[in-house]
Parts: C-alpha cells; structure tokens; sequence
C-alpha cells in the first residue's frame, strides 16, 4: 500500500472510544465478574447508549454497583455540591457518591467495594490536571488496589489534543483534590495514559487493563474525532470550553466572574468594577497566541456576581493549534487585578476541602504565579519557568508529546 493511500486510510478510519471497543469484542474482558462502574453522562459508545446500560444487560456481568464522581451518576449537580447515593432509577443498581462533604467522600469504602471483582472506569476528561475526574480515578485505583480488585480504564480522547504540554509543576505542599499528582496542567494525556502514569509514580500493586481507542491520533481535537460530545460537567458545553478550561479556570481563584451563570462559562472573564474596552486593550498589547479579545457585558444569573452586570472580555480562540490557555488564563487575570487593584480579591475560603492555601496557589500548584502578579509582572516574566517544568515533564514522563517553543 502507497504512502498516499495510507494516509488517506488514517483520515478515514473511525475514532473508537474504549468502550466502543469493549462493545466490539462483547464485554469479553469482564465476563464472569462483578462490575462496579464510575461513570457519568459522557459514558456513552457512538451510538449514545449508556455503559451503564449495557453492562446490566451483557451475559455473563453482573453490574453490582455504580460509583458517581463530582457531578453525580446522571451530571446534574453543580461544581462543589455534594453527590447523592441511593440506588439508580433506571436500572435499580446501588448508586455510591465519590463527592460529598469532606476528603474521606472522595474514595469508594470497603463496603461500597464489598462483592466488586472488576472496577470499570469510564468518563470523559479535558485534559487538565484540576479538572477532578482524574483525581477520582487515581483514588479509585488506590482503593482497588488495597482491596486487591481489578481495575479497567476505557481510554477516551483527549479534547483539547494530544500533542501540547502547558503550565507549571505540581510543588509540594499544594496538593488537592484539584491537584492529586504532578502533572503539567494541560497534560497532553488520556486518561488511560494517567492511569498508567499514576500507578508508574505511584507504585501501585494493581492490576490494571487499559483499553484503548481505535483510530484517534495525538493532533486530533474533539471536532476532528466525530464523537458525540456530552457535557463531562454542567459548565462543560462545548469542546471549545474546554479548549479554553486549562487557562479560564484559574479564575475560581478570584473574584472575577468566569462565566458561570451564562451561556459561555470559561469563554468570559469579567466584573462589575472593570472597564471592558481598557481590558481588552491591554490583553491585545499582550500578543498572546493564537487568541483575539472581544470586549463584553453579561449578567450571570448565579454563581459570582448573580444579578449584576460585568464588564469584561470574551475569549476568542482563533487557532486553536497555536492557542496557550494556561499563559491566557495568567494573563487575563493579571491585567483585570492591574486595572483595580482595590476590589480584586484572591478567593481564600476553603477551596476542594483545603482551608490554609488560597485557590488560586491550589490551582497553579505554587505561589510563585500569585506572587508575580502581585508585584505587577504578567505571564511573560513567568514564562521561562513554565518552559523549563513543560519540557521536564515530556523529557522524564511523556516523550511521545510534543513541546512548541
């Protein structure tokens, strides 16, 4: 076969998530076991049925139980409220929470475990190292391994591509559970390429299979795939939210409005007290790549600011190969805090059930980029030691990615 028809093949070939495969060969790996499921709304095949489902109708499974991360089993609880127990109403299978009130709600019990031989999980990430699924699965993967079950990952695509590193290390001390393990904040990684790294670094006596998708490639974005997209998170409607999540969500960390409560959540960054044209100005000086800014007014109907009209920018990705979110994200709230220093606040409350480090630090994993901002310099003077932590993370960890000077 020609080089040429090759790649016309590569072009053509259906995108194929782990589950579709596991579908493909007729739940043959967890025949005989019994099933306990993480899941949520994204754990779907091509065809939109639910693994749920389909594993409570496979011969020869018995699904015993369902485990629900942040968000719940069916998607429909708001970032930081507690997830429910309870049985599924659907399919009357035991529903267990990995998200409630408190870091021991994070990890499935020993009872919730009692009569699980084969820990399935299945979700959707975006590609960012605070997005908390992947923390979920790593703790997921720790209790299998001291209940000495067998752990199963359906690998997805990730969203935002495969081939781009971006944004610091981890340090010690900054961990959360928006921050499990060092990892670049966009990882460039599926998630079954972290679950392989997790039980690697964490050196975990576990057994663990990964199934693979077929047919995607590391330059794919979501689009590209032809996979349906179902919001992994309530503030997740697009793939191009979550382009943009990697950089828009260091705005937890403030007071700023990052869209919630409107149709674009993470494509807006605003405040009451801010001057839309005066910010969009001096983020265009910037030069940031592959992005444009747009000045804009929105009124969230909850969440920051609910009710009240905020002045800020919209984030336009306008190539979405050179767009950098995290230097974006860095960016966006360096020039709003620039702008009015006085009401600009850093968010201090208790942030993922930790106290005594303020979100944004638990986010950027470090203070070094609250303090820089403080002292008046932007994402540029920051750069340099992103560069250094983005090329060590591909250099020891992922060398199959790609870094872009």
């Amino acid at each position: 076969m020609g080089e040429a028809t090759q790649a016309a093949g590569r072009r053509t070939e259906r995108v194929r998530t782990g589950l579709d495969v596991l579908v493909e060969r007729r739940f043959a790996p967890l025949r005989g076991r019994a099933v306990g499921l993480v899941c949520n709304p994204t754990t779907v095949d091509r065809r939109l049925r639910h693994a749920a489902d389909l594993l409570h109708e496979a011969p020869g499974i018995r699904l015993a139980a369902l485990f629900g991360p942040e968000h719940g089993v069916r998607g429909d609880i708001q970032y930081m409220a507690a997830a429910r127990g309870g049985r599924d109403r659907k399919i009357g299978v035991p529903v267990h929470s990995l998200y409630g009130n408190g870091p021991a709600s994070l990890r499935p019990t020993d009872r919730a475990l009692r009569g699980v031989d084969a820990l399935v999980f299945d979700i959707q990430d975006v590609g960012a190292r605070y997005y908390t699924y992947q923390a979920t699965m790593l703790f997921c993967m720790e209790a299998a391994a001291q209940a000495k079950i067998d752990f199963f990952v359906l690998d997805r695509p990730n969203p935002i591509g495969g081939r781009h590193v971006e944004g610091p290390a981890l340090r010690p001390g900054f961990g959360s559970f928006c921050g499990v393990h060092d990892v670049a904040v966009r990882h460039g990684l599926t998630v079954g390429e972290l679950a392989d790294l997790y039980r690697r670094e964490r050196k975990l006596d576990l057994a663990l299979t990964v199934i693979p998708c077929r047919g995607w490639r590391r330059e794919m974005f979501q689009r590209d795939t032809r996979l349906p997209w179902v919001f992994p998170s309530p503030n997740m409607p697009t793939p191009e939210t979550a382009l943009v999540y990697p950089g828009m969500c260091l705005l937890e960390g403030t007071n700023l409005s990052e869209g919630r409560g409107t149709a674009r959540p993470f494509e807006l960054c605003g405040a009451p007290w801010l001057d839309a044209d005066s910010l969009t100005e001096a983020l265009s000086a910037e030069r940031l790549p592959g992005v444009r800014f747009r000045p804009v007014r929105f009124v969230p109907t909850w969440d920051k600011h609910a009710g009240k009209r905020c002045h800020g920018v919209e984030i336009l990705v306008a190539d979405r190969e050179a767009f950098r979110p995290f230097r974006t994200g860095v960016a966006c709230v360096a020039a709003a805090r620039a702008q009015d220093p006085g009401r600009f606040r850093w968010r201090t409350e208790g942030y993922e059930f930790v106290e005594d480090i303020p979100a944004f630090d638990l986010l950027c994993g470090s203070s070094r980029e609250r303090e820089a901002i403080e002292r008046g310099r932007g994402w540029r003077d920051l750069a340099a030691d992103w560069t250094r932590e983005e090329r060590a993370f591909i250099r020891r960890r992922a060398p199959h990615l790609r870094y872009d000077t």
